[in-house]
């Protein structure tokens, strides 16, 4: 799947891109004051620049991850800004120190290397997003934020491996549009036994 997606030409990229940014602009995800979380993504991730562009020209709060501790694993959200620096991992993380919990974001859009209908991601395997969104699969009620993985459309598969500690996502956007999985209705999905 990896080379797969790094064999996509750029303007099939920059094409994808503006895609899923369009379907979620007819989306009531991005509306003023809203707080959003979404990766800068790297070369070979569904590129985010039209995405974020339009959330903040909607008037939302924007905020990007920030590797706090590589060796823990912890990722934490700081408000966006076009000053920063590349990470290890590669990507952009902006400089500033507001950070916000991702239990306080409204959305958070997720990469993917792979996503099947059940709401299964597989990341690059470091688990920094599952780790930080741990506490939804202790919650009972209220789930957010509403977790959305965007990817190419070949990246949806049959099905995904997962193991205990992975969080499903609730919604997929892929360059043909949006699938809302339903994941959570009941509260209490188990993607092992799915």
């Amino acid at each position: 799947m990896l080379v797969r997606r790094r064999a996509v030409p750029r303007a099939g990229r920059i094409s994808a891109a503006r895609a899923v940014a369009d379907h979620i602009a007819h989306t009531h995800w991005l509306t003023p004051g809203k707080r959003i979380g979404v990766y800068a993504s790297m070369p070979q991730e569904l590129g985010t620049n039209p995405l974020i562009r339009l959330a903040l020209a909607r008037g939302c709060d924007v905020y990007l991850p920030r590797i706090t501790s590589l060796r823990s694993r912890i990722m934490r959200f700081v408000r966006f800004s076009e000053a920063g620096a590349r990470h290890a991992l590669g990507m952009h993380e902006p400089h500033g120190h507001e950070y916000l919990s991702a239990k306080f974001l409204d959305t958070l859009f997720v990469p993917a290397v792979a996503l099947d209908r059940r709401g299964a991601r597989l990341g690059h395997g470091l688990g920094f997003y599952d780790r930080m969104l741990d506490f939804r699969r202790h919650r009972r009620h209220w789930r957010g934020p509403r977790l959305v993985a965007l990817a190419y459309s070949f990246q949806v598969v049959p099905q995904v491996p997962v193991t205990a500690t992975d969080i499903p996502m609730d919604t997929i956007v892929t360059e043909r549009g949006i699938d809302e999985l339903l994941a959570h209705e009941d509260g209490a999905i188990d993607l092992r036994g799915r």
